[in-house]
């Protein structure tokens, strides 16, 4: 069975930066693209970032380009995400995922306020 669990939420303030990681186990990881979303209050879930299996390529919603960095490691079976400059809008619950098998973590909250 496919376990994702999220940590390193928290609050954080405007401007100020956070890393959140996703610790997967029970398939090979190494194969599978990973995902991080997010779900504002009264809001529908995004995509955030994604990075693929192998080489590695993220890609990342408008939003958080040039301040979010999505990475991976495949020795700790841990995929990241990196925040930094952020914004009260950032604030959501965040999850992180593995689309091909729909397979999702519990989620952990970010709040960005000062």
């Amino acid at each position: 069975q496919v376990r994702l669990v999220e940590s390193g939420g928290g609050l954080v303030q405007p401007g100020g930066s956070l890393r959140l990681s996703c610790t997967a186990s029970g398939n090979i990881f190494d194969i599978y693209a990973m995902s991080w979303f997010r779900q504002a209050p009264g809001k529908e879930r995004e995509l955030v970032a994604s990075i693929t299996a192998g080489s590695g390529i993220a890609s990342y919603t408008d939003s958080v380009k040039g301040r979010f960095t999505i990475s991976r490691d495949n020795a700790k079976d841990t995929v990241y995400l990196q925040m930094m400059r952020a914004k009260p809008e950032d604030t959501a619950v965040y999850y992180c995922a593995q689309i091909s098998g729909n397979y999702w973590g519990q989620g952990t909250q970010v709040t960005v306020s000062s």
